[in-house]
């Protein structure tokens, strides 16, 4: 470190011993998620990994990317960044479920303006928690240390996950028939979208983020920062078990925007808006921030963090493994003729 070490750089802001100190930091917390495929070690050039595929006929990589965005701002107001890390992990391996893919390994990007390692340690663990519910791999990842460009107590989260699926086994839409039913399972709240129109509803500040409202039970700040729940392992037991037609992540766009994704042309669905209890949290943005009910839905995940469809026949057996595996999930809709779009009845 100490040859390593310029005066002239920490002048300009950037301390690459902090950088060092950092990766000691989360060592022992990155190593904790190793799957038998990782084949590298902190520190080199590039993550390493062998996918067991030799049960495989045509393996298929699936790749997604996210950020965790404007919830951020919430998470400096709190000075609490011990979850974001989960956000992030959530919203990349979410998606490649959807295409029925297994996680195999994740990297995440961390931009600050001042590099504390005990803080980015904390995100770190975020990161960390996440990708053992995810099952998979944290094989690398970089922190960039940027004065000038970020506030010294703020920073940017994104992350990027390969996941794998044999090619016969890809969900796609060839198989959706109208009649087929929706299953929803429900989120854990905002998840990690929607936080622009959210801070703008509540004029959210460091002095009313932690008012504590009646309605959630809790702070207005702690309802908002509830990590995304990571989805992984109950979707695919349930492939273990069911044949499941389309899979849809409910992110930014809401119901009007995710949900046709998982469709093909001459389908639509409806979705029955009382067929689940909408959490509170939405309830209280909606009413707040004077919203319609169609831009509450284009936007937010209203409860349901991930959609599936299946046949009719596959439906209390689907919510029954979902439930075994923890999850709350309901029957909220089904396949309709359409032109690919998403109906909200009010009964």
């Amino acid at each position: 470190m100490e040859k390593s070490f310029s005066e002239s750089y920490k002048n300009a802001g950037v301390d690459v011993t902090a950088g060092y100190k950092s990766v000691e930091l989360i060592k022992n917390s990155v190593k904790s998620t190793y799957t038998k495929g990782v084949i590298s070690d902190l520190g080199g050039f590039g993550g390493l990994f062998a996918p067991d595929i030799k049960n495989m006929k045509e393996p298929v990589l699936v790749s997604g990317t996210d950020g965790v965005g404007t919830k951020l701002k919430l998470a400096f107001l709190m000075n609490k960044h011990d979850t974001v890390g989960q956000d992030c992990v959530a919203m990349c391996v979410n998606d490649v479920i959807c295409s029925g893919a297994k996680p195999l390994f994740f990297l995440d990007y961390i931009a600050l303006g001042k590099n504390i390692p005990e803080k980015v340690a904390t995100i770190v663990k975020g990161v960390t928690d996440g990708c053992k519910m995810a099952d998979c791999a944290l094989v690398g990842g970089e922190t960039a240390e940027m004065p000038g460009f970020y506030p010294e107590d703020e920073y940017d989260l994104a992350g990027f996950v390969v996941g794998i699926v044999d090619k016969e086994k890809i969900i796609n839409s060839e198989n959706i028939n109208v009649g087929d039913k929706v299953i929803g399972i429900t989120s854990s709240g905002v998840h990690s979208n929607g936080f622009s129109l959210v801070r703008k509803v509540f004029d959210i500040n460091e002095k009313n983020i932690n008012d504590y409202k009646e309605e959630l039970g809790k702070s207005l700040g702690s309802a908002l920062l509830e990590p995304t729940k990571i989805y992984v392992k109950p979707v695919l037991k349930l492939l273990d078990k069911i044949d499941v037609k389309g899979i849809s992540h409910i992110t930014g766009g809401g119901f009007y925007e995710n949900m046709p994704r998982m469709l093909k042309d001459n389908v639509s669905l409806i979705i029955h808006k009382n067929s689940y209890e909408i959490p509170e949290i939405f309830k209280l943005i909606q009413k707040e921030g004077d919203i319609s009910q169609r831009d509450m839905y284009n936007t937010f995940n209203m409860g349901i963090g991930m959609a599936l469809i299946v046949s009719p026949d596959n439906v209390q057996e689907a919510i029954k493994i979902l439930e075994q595996e923890g999850e709350k999930a309901f029957e909220i809709g089904e396949v309709i003729k359409g032109n690919k779009e998403v109906i909200i009845k009010n009964n």
